[in-house]
């Protein structure tokens, strides 16, 4: 084939097609008529001799060869984006911009928090937008309509920027005068009541089922190892909460050391060792191709991880 008589602007018909599985939606995306979006799609059919969009009960579904290539024609649209995008010089005194981050709340409290304030310093003038877990989609972010994901993730889609933030231990925090404090062992710990929090990943959280004890995450799965469960009382996904449980009842909150030691100073609250081994978490920065060349992005970027180092 000779790529000089291909139409590129159908790898952007492509690339919005698979993403919205939708003519109709494609169509309004690029600002172009409906009839228009079919031909474009008719043209791609006959380029890749395959029908890469098939109608079933779900929809228009993206056959094994357009989900192929969905992948490989991001990445090929990302560069051609930033091969073409002019370079400007970011100045971060004088900058307005908005970064949208999206953070749960452990990395909220411990990390943006010292963000925040040196960004008072030397960039007041940029706001920052910080979403929660459940109000962004991986889409959002490979699309750059999100600047930084910043998590505990599991997985991540091949195509992000990643990059680790810290590792963290884990702790317990205890009410001060908890009976338990003065003999605390893995004995006392599974005796008592406790509470569990998390938010892991993206999209919309759902309830958790105290039985399934593989979902639960890294405490209960080392537990599990060792044949024991705890009894968890509470369910939350904000760190905050948990430490004021932890604080007013005989609850027993087991969390990340730096969302711990938030409440180091407190005299009401004692922050223990585990009774036994928990795996460090690594938190994670995450960001679409797309902006990864982009002077502000990188400037912020580096600002994050100059924090993350002073906190470490």
């Amino acid at each position: 084939m000779n790529i000089a008589k291909v139409d590129l602007n159908l790898l952007v018909y492509l690339d919005v097609l698979l993403r919205e599985g939708s003519v109709t939606k494609a169509a309004n995306q690029l600002s172009i008529t409906q009839p228009a979006m079919s031909n474009g799609l008719k043209r791609l059919r006959d380029l890749f001799n395959d029908p890469l969009l098939v109608r079933t009960s779900e929809g228009m579904t993206p056959t094994k060869r357009a989900l192929e290539l969905q992948p490989i024609v991001r990445d090929v649209l990302a560069k051609l984006e930033t091969t073409i995008q002019p370079e400007t010089e970011f100045i971060p005194s004088t900058s307005q911009r908005t970064f949208r981050i999206m953070a749960s709340d452990y990395a909220e409290s411990t990390l943006l928090i010292e963000v925040i304030r040196q960004l008072g310093k030397i960039a007041p003038n940029i706001t920052l937008d910080v979403i929660t877990p459940s109000d962004v989609t991986f889409h959002d972010v490979e699309h750059g309509k999100v600047d930084m994901a910043i998590n505990r993730f599991d997985e991540l889609p091949l195509s992000f920027h990643q990059k680790v933030i810290w590792y963290d231990a884990f702790s317990c925090v205890l009410k001060s005068n908890n009976p338990m404090v003065s003999h605390f062992d893995l004995s006392s710990y599974l005796s008592a009541q406790h509470i569990w929090v998390s938010k892991t990943g993206f999209g919309v959280g759902v309830g958790v089922d105290p039985n399934e004890v593989q979902k639960l995450g890294w405490v209960d799965a080392e537990l599990t190892k060792l044949g024991k469960k705890r009894d968890i009382r509470v369910f939350t996904r904000h760190y905050h909460v948990a430490l004021q449980l932890a604080k007013a009842q005989n609850l027993i909150a087991t969390l990340p050391s730096k969302a711990a030691n938030l409440y180091r100073n407190d005299p009401d609250v004692v922050i223990l060792e585990p009774p036994f081994d928990i795996p460090p978490i690594g938190l994670k920065m995450a960001w679409s191709a797309l902006l990864h060349h982009d002077a502000g992005h990188i400037w912020f970027r580096r600002l994050i991880s100059e924090v993350a180092n002073q906190l470490s």
